[in-house]
């Protein structure tokens, strides 16, 4: 059986350039625009008391995004706002006055007109950008990777967007939709992974995550927890870990909690950087085959890679009986707990800090991260079911089975 690998951060830090994207103030201008859309809702935090008894922790807190705005996923929250602040920005305008109400109006196609938003996905991201153009009257172009499932493609194509699969892996889906686009009047590239010359509208898209974390805190708060200890947050480019790790690393300045960054490892280039030691990025490239699509992601977001290094306490590289593990105990969890549906990038949080606190195969790791009786651990399932044949593959029939 494949071995969970990690690396402690010892990478030397850079000026910290890239922790104001994450700013409460612009993560607040995002959690205002989301506030806008009728269809928004908080999403729940699962209180898993008896889960965290049973583990051995003071507390396991999980943020279930299965409900946003319908869409089994996050992924909505920053395509939609970066599609409003590049409106925002073509029309010399502040993102505060883009309301869903204007974004939808008859005046914002005399103003504006229509685009075309490029995006490649293995599903989550390129549904939320294909709502998103759909709801506001823009077009979109989804490109998948090989191997992408039939229903992430359908429900796509069910918004009214040109979606293909292709014969290459995610990192070329995103080099082809940025082609594309360059080639197309008022062609736009809507991708969560930032490059040398392309990081204005990622890190509009990862202000636009900010909204899930900024609920989190809220919700922890009413839970009586002013600070979670820990946070377990899983990375594909890193886009969803950078905003995560930046906004709590500006929202308690002091004393950020344990941060612990996990990867699929088939995927692994953060972990791979923080081996090297080096502060440089790695990149893996091949077929990235894995269950877990959402973090079949080679080439790091550049943006977060900074945030991460200055601020992220360790680095996990996860096989994935890791995340069908989660699956099954977020699926069926102590009696009392809140069931959370939770598919195969939405787990591994969960796969790994149970991992953790059972096997003490992995001690070294758990005491190294500080994981025990007093920890209040906080990690989010990214989405539900949103392949139900493999969903059920694992939860019902047990595929990818982890060992004691």
């Amino acid at each position: 059986m494949e071995q969970i690998k990690w690396a402690a951060n010892r990478m030397p830090k850079s000026g910290d350039r890239q922790l104001g994207v994450m700013s409460l103030e612009n993560v607040a201008k995002a959690r205002k625009f989301h506030r806008s859309f009728p269809q928004y809702s908080v999403t729940p935090l699962a209180r898993l008391d008896n889960m965290a008894a049973q583990l051995g922790l003071g507390g396991l807190f999980v943020k279930d995004e299965s409900y946003r705005f319908g869409l089994n996923a996050f992924k909505v929250l920053g395509g939609s706002f970066a599609m409003a602040r590049y409106i925002a920005q073509q029309l010399g305008r502040d993102v505060s006055e883009m309301t869903y109400e204007y974004l939808t109006s008859q005046k914002l196609r005399d103003e504006f007109g229509q685009a075309t938003f490029f995006t490649a996905t293995d599903g989550n991201h390129g549904r939320g950008v294909a709502w998103a153009a759909n709801r506001l009257g823009q077009k979109a172009v989804v490109h998948m990777p090989k191997g992408s499932t039939k229903p992430r493609f359908d429900n796509i194509a069910a918004e009214g967007a040109k979606v293909t699969i292709e014969k290459v892996n995610y990192d070329d889906c995103v080099r082809m939709a940025a082609a594309e686009a360059a080639e197309t009047p008022r062609g736009v590239v809507v991708q969560d992974t930032a490059w040398e010359g392309y990081e204005e509208i990622p890190a509009w898209i990862m202000q636009g995550y900010g909204t899930m974390a900024s609920e989190a805190a809220e919700q922890l708060k009413e839970a009586g927890v002013d600070r979670p200890t820990h946070i377990f947050v899983q990375a594909g480019v890193g886009s969803l870990a950078g905003a995560v790790q930046g906004y709590f690393a500006n929202l308690f300045p002091d004393c950020t909690p344990t941060t612990v960054i996990m990867e699929a490892q088939a995927a692994d280039c953060l972990y791979k950087g923080a081996v090297a030691c080096d502060g440089d990025l790695r990149i893996v490239d091949g077929d990235l085959r894995t269950i877990m699509a959402g973090l079949a992601c080679g080439e790091p977001n550049t943006i977060s890679w900074d945030i991460l290094k200055n601020h992220s306490s360790f680095f996990v590289s996860c096989p994935d009986w890791v995340a069908a593990k989660g699956m099954r105990m977020l699926a069926a969890p102590c009696r009392g707990d809140r069931q959370v549906v939770s598919g195969e990038s939405g787990a591994v949080g969960m796969g790994l800090v149970a991992t953790l606190m059972e096997n003490d195969d992995y001690r070294e790791l758990r005491e190294a991260i500080g994981l025990d009786k007093n920890s209040r651990v906080l990690m989010f399932s990214t989405e539900g079911d949103t392949d139900p044949e493999n969903y059920r593959r694992i939860v019902w029939d047990g595929a990818h089975p982890s060992a004691r």
